[in-house]
């Protein structure tokens, strides 16, 4: 069932809100927004049910969502309860065969259903895939070295891929004819494997591959800091060409390294805009999307 939800707010000003969306929807309509879902929205109840309205809100008003999900913490749950240990190396998993199932199951058995199933409940038209389905993702074995000693040492992760190649096709068809496509980070190889890949790059290349007019990554940080220390500094907008010197002097960091990364490379794909925002904040989307402020960092 939806929640209700009760404010103070008049109508007067619930007025005024819809008009200053009204721009942000004209501006949008039509457009492809890969949303790249994860974090702690995917694990509190109240948060899913949030995410699951906007992106039903975005398809109402004519834009073309497209829902690529992680589900690490989920993965790492159910190995717990099987009894097995997860291993990082540089913090990608090392997946053998029967991790490879778990994550599998987990990915498309579970969470993929569920997000389909909700956005179905509340009235919409979604769709599960995984990027094995009509060659939507093709990879290959990531590979990884280790320098340790003065030696390099090449490292097995097992079942974790990098990806070669993106046929978008079948998520075209879909948005045509009117369906939410929901995706699992899954990709198949031309050795017959399966591999487990990031979610937050599937979603990059996903995006670049269907020209989409925005990338958003809901993450567990506002956005972008200029100081890590004070979350006050968060930086609104950031162009392509000041990723390197941001690299340089140490105001990217840790976790938030990769999904800038992701950004850039989904910019060179022919992304227009990536919005790295805080999927902890109800609303994250429609707040960043259809008002003049946003809450996170967009990158151009």
């Amino acid at each position: 069932m939806m929640s209700t939800i009760k404010s103070g707010i008049s109508n007067l000003d619930k007025a005024d809100i819809l008009i200053e969306a009204l721009p942000y929807i004209q501006k949008f309509s039509g457009s492809t927004v890969v949303i790249k879902y994860g974090g702690h929205a995917m694990v509190d109840r109240t948060l899913k049910e949030k995410v699951m309205l906007d992106i039903l809100l975005l398809h109402t008003v004519g834009i073309r969502p497209v829902i690529v999900h992680g589900g690490g913490p989920e993965i790492n749950s159910m190995l717990k309860r099987v009894g097995k240990e997860s291993t990082f190396i540089q913090g990608l998993r090392v997946t053998d065969k029967e991790t490879m199932e778990i994550a599998t199951m987990v990915l498309v058995g579970k969470l993929n259903t569920e997000i389909v199933s909700m956005l179905n409940n509340f009235g919409g038209k979604a769709v599960g895939l995984n990027g094995q389905d009509a060659h939507l993702l093709l990879a290959d074995k990531k590979p990884l070295k280790l320098e340790k000693d003065g030696f390099v040492e090449e490292v097995d992760l097992g079942y974790v891929g990098q990806i070669k190649k993106v046929t978008p096709g079948i998520i075209t068809t879909l948005l045509d004819q009117g369906y939410i496509p929901v995706i699992s980070p899954l990709a198949g190889g031309e050795d017959g494997e399966n591999y487990n890949v990031n979610a937050d790059t599937a979603a990059g290349i996903i995006a670049g591959g269907l020209k989409a007019d925005k990338l958003l990554l809901l993450t567990d940080v506002k956005g972008v800091l200029q100081n890590i220390e004070n979350p006050e500094s968060l930086i609104s907008v950031i162009s392509r060409e000041e990723v390197p010197t941001m690299m340089t002097e140490g105001i990217l960091q840790g976790g938030m390294i990769p999904k800038v990364e992701c950004a850039v490379n989904a910019l060179e794909r022919g992304v227009r805009t990536v919005h790295i925002i805080d999927g902890r904040q109800p609303h994250a989307i429609l707040l960043e999307l259809f008002t003049d402020g946003g809450i996170g960092t967009m990158i151009i």
